[in-house]
This record gives structure tokens, C-alpha cells and sequence, in this order.
């Protein structure tokens, strides 16, 4: 590694700072030494092309170098048989070039003159793709692309139609014919878009190629849209292949399908229209020449993957085109007239670069479907900073009552009809999943004896009558209480896998609900609740998977809330607890893992979580300063406002009137002195709301509203880019007031994605410390699995019963429980705070000329840390702001001068 700086890097477009150089050196220093590295820059110093030039150089600099080395080699042998790789290249490097050079031995030789797999080809091809029951979420398209399963379709012009398309084939179970009696098609690591023939299939698998990928990911598409727009400006942009992966959501362009709206009706609809067509074709090879088929909309196949040439043309024009980020993505696919989802998909092979989001690459589910291949990949996460809690919600799985009636409720229907005509292969297995739904029923119910099991449209009834209380149970516990542990939940879900029952069920009960209630049939064949079903299926299945795993790794939450408007009612949640299994699948595969962000400490807590065979020290970290001055950012903790009362936002303070009038005799101020925009985070969107409504009562908000315009952050993810819009208006033209006022929400889109730089943000205003709530049953148990890691007897935590533990939702009990904590389990409760925090003040200082004030309110940021049983806040803000926090002030007289300097001071240095 050359020691040049500026010269290591050529791709940065612009000369770099210091810090940028130090990050990229950094990086590509993680890289030479592989495994697992922690990169820590502040929001608004360049890291996303830093991130590109120094990744992208080195997978550069290891190709020359190996090519360089192949050619010596090749010179040195002349014709002799020897090994690749020389002694002191990385195992990884030459086990790379070795798997490369035989995979294309293997392809060549085990596929036929006619280019057909080999039967020993295809078998292990089919071992490979055998799922690890670990896997938290359900690729959902293994549920459909079984060879030998037929699913159940409408049809629009087809009103009668006969029940036996509806039975189920006979499945024998894994003692009686292997696992299950039908076989996947699904090949490993291999796509193919479903065309209208083999041949076509052929011709994807034959673009096939090995070679060193970079997969970046992060949180949202905008982010990832950003890092796109980052790469254009490098030459990468054309020296590298880059494909961009999202949702079907995001991409797809049947307006038919989005109307859907919900992304599990989507994903199970464009399966369906997929699977139709293979129907179709299969039908008319049977039929011959001479038949003749009826063509519905249902059995036609989506319309954007019906003409193969047109997926040819979408990725001849990526070639042509460069990197594309999503929306280009969709807008080629809607010209052209093919689906951009799977045209993007079929490109990931030839791909240098593949830029996703986090559930793509996380989930082992996703990254099955997609055939994503890690071997020896770099894989870099960007905004890491709550990676830990991301990746493990991914492996959560939750039914609710409604769902659970709806699921046994179409089960027995289908029972009663099919029942005489069932093999005993699908009876048994179908009475066993009847027993497993009513048997959660009987615990949501809190029904033991299952006496109001006979009214199952009603059983929130049920819910309304018994006391509500939440309660959390180990797997087995669950199993055992339930009387179920004698189910093998691995054959059931393999039941539900490989049978087609989910859609056999749905269909048959789509078809009676029409019939009987006379219901309006959309164009597209369904009935109004057919995606209702398929999802309470799908989450059916999840539920059970959850069930299969280690009975340490989660917890089964049984909420017996009553439905209200705002909610949902009673539920049934799989809440996974460890994440290191899941990543240590990432890590053991790839060459190397990135984790980058701009507030990432405390690390402990990460390598704890997700990676704790990796000593501290031998854990790469690396931080650095932020680009701007210390005269460009000004961080106040105003402890006191205008009429001298002190801010106290704790959950027993924060709803008194005084408290909320003193907020808005600051915000009066400080419209005052602070030009252009301020933006106002609170910690929920209800305390957001109880302020809003007090100011307006008051008279408070008239008086804002004389000096700047308010805007308020939507609870719509939707409605957020025409408020932002608005917003900048206002600043761009101020007249006849001086700027705007944006109320956020600490945890919403605004604090995690939205960059205000200049007078969008020239000063953020943090209300409280926003701590999640204590009575979130879910956040209590990740506390308590926290504080036990690596000292099981560090907490002690009376339970009330030997098996299940139960929560009133009452603040108190979660207050008593964070207090017990002795240390890893509060310091984890503080970080979420503190993170959230760190996020929302980021969002200022976006370049090395910005500058912003940074108003941290509430008289915890500036007390003394002897008095409170956490620690101090202060301590965990990121340390270019610590450098420069002024933490003590007398009365917001002090805090008003400073503002009033420090704005006079930026805009005459920016004069000149």
C-alpha cells in the first residue's frame, strides 16, 4: 500500500481534505486485511465518495495485480501444471481464481451438445439450493415456483368454475417420499426470468460469470439514490458495471399490480401472473397444434415480461446508459415497456457493483432470491449505526387475531369440502394446522377450554372481555403451554412450502365469499379480501419458522390489546433477540465487511450483538473529525428559557402547560435571531401534536407565525417531499417573514434521510432526550437479553410466573426493570437515546462552508452526571460537537447573545 495520499486515490473528483484521505486510506486498508471493520466519518464530510474512490480502487488495484500475476505465472510454467496463485497472495485471492477457472470447467462439461443441465448437474444444483430453516423471512417466491404445483388463478371471463381446481395433490410427508412429494425448480445462485421457453432460460444461465463483486446497501432508497448520483461523479461511473436492486414496489410498472398498494399483495400478485404463464405455455404444449386456448388476463403472464427481446433491450441500455439508480431504472423499463425489477435482477451477475437496500443483502431469504453469491465479496453497510436492531427485526414474524380468525376460518371451510377427496397425506397435515390455529386463537382468546372458538368473525369479542395485559414467553414455554410440542413445525412449514395450500385455500375461499356475499370482482380476477388472505397465510407460515429456531434466540410476545382505532388489537410476535448467528453468515462468506456511519460508537455494543468471536483489538476502527471549523457550529445545552423556568421534557414533566408555554416563549426568540431555517425535532409524533395544539390554544403559534412560516412533518412517508418543497420555499423567499420553521419527528423520515444544508438548517433544535418508551414489552426484552450477554448474572429481574412473564404497559414497571440493569442493558436503553439524537443534529453541516446552531434543550444535557442514575448525555454526542459544546449557561440571555454573534459572525465571513 503506497503512502501517497492524493495520488492513491485518482478517482475523487475534487482535491480531497485530510480526513477524506485518512478515511479512504482507512478503508482501503480494511480491505487489504479483510474481515470485519468499523469506519466512522460525520454526516456532510464527503463519506459516500470516499466510500466509492477508495473501494472501487482497490478492487481495481487486486485486478491488475492478479492479472499481473497470472502472466508471470503463465510465463513460468510454459505448458507445466502447477498452482495458481503465488505463496504470498491471500488464500482468498487464490481460491477465487481457482473456483472461477473450475466452475467454468464444470459448466462446459456437464451440459449436453443440446445445452441441456446434466442429471448430475441439476441434483447438485438442487442441493445447493436447499433452504438453511433458519432463514427468518419466507422467499416468497419458493411458495410458487414448485415444477409440479398448479396454482389457483381467476379468470375474468369465467364465472363458473369447477371446485376440483381447487384440490390440493397428494403430499407425502419426508418418511413416505423424500421431503414432500414435489420438487423445486429453484436452481442455486442462478435467476431466470420466467419465459415462454427453456431456451430462453438457457440463454440467462449462459451470462452467468464468477467475479469480485462490492455490494453496498443502506436504509432507504433515497440514500441509495444519493450514493448513485456520488458515483456519477467519478470515473467509475464508466469503467465499472453497476446494477441498483430494490422492491418489487419500487420498480414495478403494471399499473394493474400497483393498484395493490400494499408491497405483500404486489410481490404475491407478480408471482402469480408469472406462474399463470408457465401454466399457460404448459397447457398449450399439451393441447399441440391443432388445440386451441382461451387467453385471459390471469393466465397471459404480466404484460412487462411477456416479449424476452424487450429485457435484452433493458439491459443493452443500462450498458449504453451507465449507472442508473432506481427511478431511471423504472422510467427506461416504463419506455421500453418491460419490467425493470427483473431486467435489474438479471444483470447482477455481470455486475462490478450492486447497490441495494439493507433487506435485500441481510436477509438470508432476499439474498436466496435474488441469488445473490457473497463468496469472497466486499460488502459494504452504509448508516450502520442501529445495524444491530435492523438486522434483527428483519427475523421477527407477527400474526394478529383478525388474521388468525381469517386463516382458520378458510381452513375449516376448505376442510369441509375437500375433506372426502383429500389424500391422507394433505388431511393430516391440514387437521394439524387447524389445531395449531385454534390453539394460538385459544391463547389470544385467553380461552383455555376454546369455548368461543365456535363464533371466530366475533373473537375480538373475546379480546374485549378479558383484562388486557401483554406477556412474553420462551419458545418452548409457548410450545409446551399451548400443548403443541408435539408438532414437527419443520415438516408442517415445509407442508405450507411445498403443497400450494396457502393459494389452493384462498382461491377456494375467494370463490365462496363472491358466490355468498355477492362481492364486486376486481379486473384483475380477485375478490376484495384475496390479498388479506395470502398475507395471514404468509404470516402463518413466518410464525412457524420463527418457532423452529434456538429457544435462546427470541422471545414470543402474546398482546391481548384491545382493537382500537389507532391499533390493531390482539397479536401473537415472534421477537428475534441475537443477531449473531444471522451475520456471521454474511461475515464467513465475504472477503471483507464495511460498516460505515457517522455516529457508530459506541462499537462494544455492536461487536457484543453481532460479532462477538472478534477480540476488541482485533477489530479495525477508525473515526475522524469534521470537516468544518469550530467557528462554523455553535452547540448550545439551554437549560433554562426565556422566563428563566427550567427545561424539564422527562416523561413526568414534558405535558405540563408551563412547560410547553416556556418551549414556545423560545421558539418566539429564536425566530428572532436565527435566520432563515430552524428545525424542531420532538421525540414522538403525539407529544409533536399535544405541543402544536397548546400553542395554537394559546396564542403562542400567532406569534411564530409573525416572524416565520411552520411546517409540520407528516406521518404519510408520501406527503413529506411536497412539505419539504414548501418549506424551501419559504426560505428561498422569505419575504415579508424571515424564514421558516420545520416541526420534526426524532426517529421519523426527516431525522434519518433528509440532508438540510444552508439555510435549510442554520439551526436544529433537540427537545428532551428522546428515550423510547419503557412500557414497549419489545424493547424490555432486548434490554434484558443485553444485559445478560457475556454475564448471565448480572441481572436479577423477579418474574411472575415460572414461564411467562407479564407487563401492564405501565411506565413504572419498564423503569423498574432499566433500573435493576446493572450495566450492558442501560447502556443500551441510553444509546437508542443518544443515537437518535446524534442522527437528527446530523442533519445540519452538510459541506465544509455550512454552519449551524445546535440547541440542545433540556436542563439533562447541562446537570451534573453525579445526579442522575444514567450517564450524561453529553458523553455519547459525537466529538466534533462535544469539542465545542457550550454546556453550561446561566439564563437565556447568555443563550441569545451567543446565537446572536455567532449568525453575525458567519454571515460577515461568507461576505467576504
Amino acid at each position: 500500500m503506497e503512502n501517497g495520499g492524493e495520488a492513491k486515490f485518482p478517482a475523487f473528483p475534487y482535491k480531497p481534505y485530510s480526513i477524506q484521505i485518512d478515511f479512504m486510506n482507512a478503508l482501503y486498508h480494511s480491505l487489504d486485511k479483510g474481515g470485519v471493520s468499523m469506519l466512522e466519518s460525520p454526516t456532510g464530510t464527503g463519506k459516500t465518495l470516499s466510500i466509492i474512490c477508495s473501494a472501487l480502487q482497490w478492487v481495481l488495484d487486486q485486478r491488475q495485480k492478479d492479472q499481473s500475476e497470472k502472466r508471470v505465472e503463465s510465463d513460468e510454467k510454459k505448458g507445466k501444471n502447477g498452482e495458481i496463485g503465488s505463496d504470498d497472495e491471500p488464500d482468498w485471492i487464490k481460491n477465487f481464481v481457482v473456483n472461477k477457472d473450475n466452475q467454468v470447467d464444470e459448466k462446459k462439461s456437464e451440459k449436453n451438445k443440446h445445452g441441456f443441465a446434466s442429471e448430475k448437474y441439476k441434483k447438485r444444483m438442487n442441493k445447493d439450493s436447499h433452504r438453511d430453516l433458519f432463514s427468518r423471512n419466507i422467499d416468497e417466491e419458493s411458495f410458487l415456483e414448485n415444477k409440479e404445483c398448479k396454482r389457483s388463478v381467476k379468470k375474468n371471463d369465467v364465472v363458473d368454475l369447477d371446485d376440483n381446481e381447487f384440490l390440493l395433490e397428494e403430499y407425502e410427508s419426508e418418511e413416505e417420499g423424500g421431503i414432500g412429494s414435489l420438487n423445486s425448480k429453484r436452481k442455486g445462485n442462478k435467476f431466470t426470468v420466467n419465459s415462454s421457453s427453456e431456451e430462453e432460460e438457457d440463454e440467462f444461465e449462459e451470462e452467468e460469470e464468477v467475479k469480485l463483486k462490492v455490494y453496498f446497501c443502506s436504509r432507504t432508497h433515497s440514500q441509495l439514490s444519493q450514493f448513485v448520483k456520488e458515483l456519477r461523479k467519478t470515473i467509475f461511473a464508466n469503467e465499472m458495471n453497476v446494477v441498483s436492486l430494490g422492491s418489487r414496489k419500487n420498480f414495478c410498472i403494471n399499473e394493474e399490480v400497483l393498484r395493490l398498494g400494499n408491497s405483500t399483495q404486489i410481490n404475491e400478485r407478480c408471482l402469480e401472473l408469472q406462474k399463470s404463464k408457465k401454466k399457460e405455455i404448459s397447457k398449450m404444449k399439451n393441447l399441440g397444434t391443432e388445440g386451441k386456448v382461451r387467453r385471459t388476463k390471469a393466465s397471459s403472464g404480466c404484460p412487462m415480461l411477456r416479449k424476452h427481446k424487450l429485457q435484452k433491450q433493458f439491459r443493452d441500455e443500462i450498458s449504453h446508459q451507465g449507472v442508473l439508480d432506481i427511478e431511471d431504472l423504472v422510467q427506461l423499463g416504463r419506455n421500453i415497456g418491460t419490467c425493470p425489477y427483473y431486467g435489474s435482477r438479471s444483470m447482477i451477475t455481470s455486475a462490478d457493483l450492486v447497490v441495494l437496500p439493507y433487506q435485500s443483502l441481510l436477509s438470508k431469504a432476499s439474498r436466496e432470491a435474488l441469488g445473490l453469491n457473497l463468496k469472497d465479496s466486499i460488502v459494504i453497510i452504509d448508516e450502520a449505526h442501529n445495524l444491530a436492531d435492523s438486522l434483527i427485526s428483519m427475523y421477527d414474524a407477527k400474526i394478529t387475531l383478525s388474521q388468525l380468525e381469517n386463516v382458520h376460518s378458510h381452513i375449516e371451510k376448505y376442510f369441509g369440502r375437500f375433506r372426502s377427496l383429500l389424500g391422507p397425506g394433505n388431511r393430516r397435515y391440514i387437521q394439524t394446522l387447524l389445531v395449531l390455529t385454534r390453539a394460538f386463537l385459544r391463547v389470544l382468546l385467553n380461552d383455555k377450554d376454546g369455548n368461543r372458538l365456535n363464533t371466530c368473525p366475533d373473537a375480538e369479542k373475546g379480546v374485549r372481555e378479558n383484562k388486557t395485559f401483554d406477556s412474553s414467553m420462551a419458545i418452548n414455554d409457548f410450545l409446551f403451554s399451548l400443548d403443541i410440542d408435539n408438532i414437527n413445525l419443520i415438516k408442517l412449514f415445509q407442508y405450507i412450502k411445498e403443497s400450494n395450500i396457502m393459494h389452493k385455500v384462498s382461491g377456494y375461499g375467494d370463490k365462496m365469499t363472491t358466490m355468498q356475499k355477492g362481492l364486486a370482482v376486481k379486473e384483475n380476477g380477485e375478490s376484495c379480501d384475496h390479498g388479506s388472505i395470502l398475507s395471514g397465510f404468509q404470516a402463518l407460515a413466518n410464525m412457524l419458522l420463527s418457532l423452529t429456531n434456538n429457544d435462546g434466540d427470541g422471545r414470543i410476545i402474546i398482546s391481548r390489546k384491545r382493537p382500537s382505532s389507532s391499533g390493531e388489537g390482539a397479536y401473537l410476535k415472534y421477537v428475534m433477540l441475537t443477531g449473531e448467528k444471522i451475520f456471521s453468515e454474511i461475515v464467513h462468506e465475504t472477503h471483507a465487511v464495511i460498516l460505515a456511519g457517522g455516529t457508530l460508537q459506541p462499537i462494544e455494543e455492536t461487536r457484543e450483538r453481532l460479532f462477538p468471536w472478534l477480540p476488541l483489538d482485533h477489530l479495525h476502527f477508525f473515526s475522524c473529525s469534521h470537516i468544518v471549523p469550530p467557528e462554523s457550529i455553535l452547540p448550545l445545552a439551554v437549560s433554562r428559557g426565556p422566563s428563566g423556568r427550567s427545561f424539564d421534557f422527562s416523561y413526568g414533566s414534558r405535558s405540563s402547560s408551563t412547560m410547553i408555554e416556556e418551549l414556545g416563549l423560545l421558539l418566539c426568540n429564536l425566530a428572532t435571531v436565527i435566520p432563515e431555517g430552524i428545525v424542531v425535532f420532538f421525540s414522538s409524533f403525539e407529544y409533536e401534536g399535544q405541543v402544536y395544539d397548546a400553542w395554537k390554544t394559546s396564542g403562542i403559534l400567532e406569534r411564530i407565525l409573525k416572524k416565520k412560516h411552520i411546517f409540520r412533518e407528516p406521518r404519510k412517508n408520501t406527503e413529506i417531499e411536497v412539505i419539504l418543497m414548501k418549506y424551501k420555499e419559504a426560505i428561498d423567499n422569505p419575504a415579508p417573514k424571515s424564514g421558516a420553521i420545520l416541526l420534526a419527528v426524532v426517529g421519523g423520515k426527516i431525522s434519518e434521510g433528509i440532508n438540510f444544508s444552508d439555510g435549510m438548517g442554520r439551526c436544529i433544535v433537540m427537545v428532551g432526550l428522546p428515550y423510547p418508551s419503557p412500557s414497549d414489552i419489545e424493547l424490555l426484552e432486548k434490554v434484558k437479553h443485553i444485559e445478560s450477554l457475556g454475564d448471565t448474572s448480572s441481572m436479577e429481574i423477579p418474574k411472575l410466573s415460572i414461564s411467562e412473564e407479564h407487563y401492564g404497559g405501565d411506565v413504572q414497571s419498564g423503569f423498574s426493570i432499566l433500573r435493576s440493569c446493572r450495566r450492558r442493558g442501560k447502556e443500551y436503553y441510553e444509546n437508542l437515546c443518544m443515537k437518535a439524537v446524534n442522527q437528527s443534529i446530523g442533519r445540519a453541516i452538510r459541506h465544509v462552508n455550512d454552519y449551524a446552531a445546535i440547541l440542545l434543550v433540556d436542563i439533562r444535557y447541562a446537570s451534573d452526571s453525579s445526579k442522575r442514575s444514567f450517564s450524561h448525555p453529553s458523553s455519547k454526542l459525537p466529538q466534533w460537537i462535544k469539542e465545542s459544546l457550550v454546556s453550561a449557561t446561566n439564563n437565556y440571555g447568555e443563550v441569545h447573545k451567543l446565537l446572536h454573534q455567532f449568525f453575525r459572525f458567519n454571515k460577515n465571513r461568507n461576505c467576504n
